[in-house]
């Protein structure tokens, strides 16, 4: 068989997303529903476009998608695979956020390399199954760990899988610190060094209520500008009033003029506010060039825990967030562990998930960005198109629609479809 890498390829009756089109007016193809449908032109293992009606070049390799989407390879932007598949150890849990820290803070003297990286080898190979070209897992980087002087123990395990894992995926990580430990010691900088020393190092923080978080936060940025490293926040992950930690971080960028991507996770107090203050914040997030990943299975699990069934759904404002447009992502986080016990390492899952709990409607094409191009970006990297792409950076779905792939439809590397199905 032809290796569809190279020669020329026609894929009949390929659906191609609009939403995941750079520039839809030179790719073709006649307009259905949220999508573009046609046959595919594959050249030297790229994306040429859908043709128009007329007669079809001679090529090595035809095969009849019989309207079949094709998208882009999905983004993870926010996971914990140091923290991963540990539920049958920590056990019947329950509890908030408090409750879920502190279960898997016990759990750690189980933390071997050996159980490490099999827990977070899992993971990858789950997220790779899943579609995934991108990951970036965040890594707890305790208190005590930084006033030793210690490097938590998976930061190398994770290191070691980026670099074995590379043909397959990029993996970043983004170091999660105590906002707190931002108060100008020489510990702190020295782990901010030992995180710009790792390819795919990214800084990070939780922020939540703490008093001084500004005056933290603008130190975080201070270290991040100097050693030139791309900022992830855990911000607001409960439903406080109060809570004000996505607008502090886009009134930081706005005030230093910071320049890397900066991303906020959970973001869940956003819900409290009313109309003026909402407007006034998401005014700032957008023009600080913000993203935001929404994390729905977590917050569902872990938020409005009181006596009696919970009446808020603890997400973020995802629908409000998009017509300001600001830049959104939708991630898996925890997966099989204190803070949810159960789970996929799968973004498309999560999408899911989040049009369910936040009344995403069709049509679903726009908010597949959200696992796919604006996941990227938000992790600071190059988004990928359709039109342009290396066939083997798209994926293939048994889905007609886009509802269809958002609901869990089938889907495969296309390079591995064309493999099996032209035989």
């Amino acid at each position: 068989m032809t290796n569809p890498a190279h020669g020329d390829v026609l894929l009949r009756h390929a659906r191609i997303p609009l939403a995941l089109v750079a520039e839809p007016a030179r790719f073709g193809g006649v307009p259905l529903g949220d999508c573009l449908c046609g046959d595919l032109l594959l050249r030297a293992g790229r994306v040429v476009g859908l043709l128009p009606p007329g007669p079809r070049p001679a090529v090595a390799l035809e095969h009849d998608l019989a309207g079949r989407l094709v998208l882009p390879r999905l983004t993870e932007a926010h996971c914990h695979l140091d923290k991963t598949h540990t539920v049958a150890r920590v056990g019947a849990v329950g509890g908030n956020l408090h409750a879920a820290i502190e279960a898997q803070r016990r759990d750690k003297i189980h933390w071997t390399w050996a159980d490490i990286r099999a827990r977070a080898e899992r993971g990858l190979t789950e997220l790779f199954a899943a579609g995934c070209a991108a990951v970036r897992t965040h890594v707890d980087w305790d208190a005590d760990e930084l006033e030793s002087g210690r490097t938590p123990p998976a930061w190398p395990v994770l290191t070691d899988l980026a670099a074995e894992w590379q043909d397959r995926l990029v993996l970043q990580r983004a170091a999660l610190l105590p906002v707190e430990a931002f108060d100008g010691s020489p510990a702190t900088e020295a782990a901010v060094q030992a995180i710009a020393r790792a390819e795919g190092g990214v800084l990070g923080a939780f922020v939540f209520d703490q008093p001084a978080k500004r005056r933290w936060l603008r130190e975080a940025f201070a270290l991040a500008e100097r050693y030139d490293l791309m900022l992830d926040f855990h911000v607001d992950e409960g439903l406080s009033d109060g809570l004000d930690g996505l607008e502090t971080v886009a009134d930081l960028v706005l005030e230093t003029g910071f320049a890397n991507p900066v991303l906020c996770g959970h973001a869940c107090s956003l819900i409290n506010l009313d109309e003026a203050a909402l407007r006034r914040t998401l005014d700032k997030v957008r023009s600080a060039g913000l993203s935001v990943v929404s994390l729905p299975t977590t917050n569902l699990y872990l938020q409005d825990r009181s006596a009696g069934a919970p009446r808020q759904r603890g997400l973020t404002r995802l629908r409000d967030l998009a017509a300001a447009g600001v830049p959104l992502a939708v991630g898996s986080d925890n997966v099989c562990d204190a803070f949810c016990p159960i789970g996929a390492h799968d973004p498309m899952a999560a999408l899911a998930t989040a049009a369910l709990a936040a009344h995403l409607d069709p049509p679903y094409g726009p908010w597949l960005r959200t696992v796919t191009t604006h996941a990227r970006m938000a992790i600071g990297l190059r988004p990928v198109t359709v039109d342009q792409a290396a066939v083997t950076s798209l994926l293939v779905s048994d889905a007609a629609h886009t509802a269809e792939l958002v609901a869990g439809a089938t889907r495969q590397p296309l390079l591995r479809y064309l493999s099996t199905a032209t035989r």
